[in-house]
């Protein structure tokens, strides 16, 4: 083979890899783009209590089949209260699509078949807090921390449930300890704010 013939078949090979890249990397942006618009939507979706389960388009195939799996799921749990995993699976779910109370249902289920359960403690913190129970979630805060006391996942959830219930002395405690724990937490501004306004009578 000449010269000029072997640099031309090297050309045409490096640019077939050059095309097969750029194809490969156009494909992957879009369909991370794709993924990425669909996850928005569902995140952006404000569930009333009482919303059906979300899980991407229900009128087609993958909708109908996560509609599925989360009745079969809830029927589970209800069928068998013995079962601590099928409450945990239930309690996921309805957190999952915003049914907070639902999933504290489950959750209080899953608590009384193993109290001690720390994921359950904290799940039951997270679900209280969410649904706007601060009383329930302080409580179950401080029993998930009575295990492990310097958790600074717990504690910065505990300073927004003294904070939410208006608890300033408590939240103003639980700030400082987090911060000694944590300094550089990004939480600790807006708590700080909110602790301000507390103090001074305020109300957003």
């Amino acid at each position: 083979m000449s010269r000029d013939n072997l640099l031309f078949v090297i050309i045409g090979i490096l640019l077939g890899f050059i095309a097969g890249f750029m194809f490969a990397t156009g494909w992957s942006q879009r369909d991370a783009a794709t993924r990425a618009a669909a996850t928005s939507v569902q995140q952006g979706q404000n569930l009333p209590p009482n919303h059906p389960p979300v899980g991407g388009d229900q009128t087609g195939d993958g909708g109908q089949q996560m509609l599925a799996q989360v009745q079969e799921a809830m029927k589970r749990a209800r069928e068998h209260p013995e079962d601590f995993d099928a409450q945990l699976t239930a309690a996921q779910l309805e957190y999952k699509i915003q049914r907070y109370d639902q999933a504290i249902e489950f959750l209080l289920i899953a608590n009384k078949l193993k109290p001690t359960d720390q994921d359950v403690l904290f799940m039951l913190a997270v679900a209280n807090l969410d649904a706007g129970h601060y009383d329930a979630a302080i409580q179950w805060y401080k029993a998930a921390l009575q295990k492990k006391p310097n958790d600074m996942v717990l504690l910065d959830g505990y300073c927004a449930a003294l904070l939410g219930k208006g608890d300033a002395k408590g939240a103003e405690d639980a700030i400082n300890k987090l911060a000694k724990l944590d300094p550089t937490n990004p939480d600790l501004p807006q708590f700080r704010d909110k602790l301000a306004e507390l103090k001074s009578g305020k109300k957003k």
